[in-house]
């Protein structure tokens, strides 16, 4: 198998290639499994003019986020966007154009990219704005709309663990549109927590081949949480309770 490693060792190589104008799809869910270290590299490479195809944006100052610091986002596809008010701000002043479309099908849409299947028919949206100036058609008796795929230059994934020839694991949360997202891109990039030599990673559980993988990295996460929740405990509700 000599050839196959495709581990590299400096963001630089990673995302190389990448210029301004490009589609780039990246995984996660939340700030859940996303490639912290590879959007830090489009941030420093300072690429514009950029459309990005994700659940959502990051949230102000980490994540997707910070790429709209520096106005590198044209165009965001994504389905949830209510966590960072940069992101509302540069839309309501039209700098930034968004496409909202709900979330299993833009996973579909990912999925059916990396397929190669150019469209399918769902429900979801149907009579909505999402459904306008898209073509319907009728199967047993209830409407369906038309989706397109989509397909990236990049595909920018989080891996729990990959090995060397690009076989990865995600764990958790972590399988939300990174699977879909590894397969739709004409240069894949993982970044991972953990690189393994091959024959490691039982073969029954791993997510993405290696076939869809261009590049590997180890990367550093700080995981940072969406939101914060602490539950209350009983001591807490006494205390409080007795003030």
């Amino acid at each position: 198998m000599s050839g196959f490693d495709k581990v590299v060792t400096t963001y630089q190589e990673a995302m190389e290639g990448l210029t301004d104008g490009m589609t780039v799809i990246a995984g996660g869910f939340g700030l859940c499994g996303i490639p912290e270290g590879l959007i830090a590299q489009v941030k420093t490479m300072g690429t514009k003019d950029l459309t990005v195809v994700s659940n959502n944006c990051g949230v102000d100052g980490f994540g997707l986020g910070i790429l709209l610091e520096d106005n590198q986002i044209k165009k965001m596809v994504s389905s949830y966007v209510g966590e960072n008010a940069l992101f509302e701000k540069q839309l309501l002043n039209g700098e930034l154009e968004v496409e909202l479309t709900p979330q299993g099908t833009l996973a579909e849409k990912m999925r059916a990219g990396g397929a190669g299947i150019p469209a399918f028919y769902t429900a979801t949206g149907y009579g909505t704005p999402v459904g306008e100036g898209k073509e319907v058609k009728t199967f047993n008796d209830r409407p369906y709309i038309l989706e397109e795929a989509i397909t990236g230059d990049f595909a920018i994934v989080k891996a729990w663990k990959a090995d060397r020839y690009g076989n990865c694991v995600y764990r958790h949360t972590a399988q939300n549109f990174n699977p879909m997202a590894a397969t739709a891109g004409a240069i894949t990039v993982v970044e991972a927590e953990e690189i393994v030599e091959p024959g490691e990673l039982n073969p029954s559980e791993i997510h993405t081949p290696g076939i869809y993988v261009n590049r590997v990295i180890k990367g550093k996460f700080e995981k940072r949480i969406e939101r914060k929740v602490v539950a209350k405990t009983a001591s807490n509700t006494t205390a409080k309770e007795s003030q």
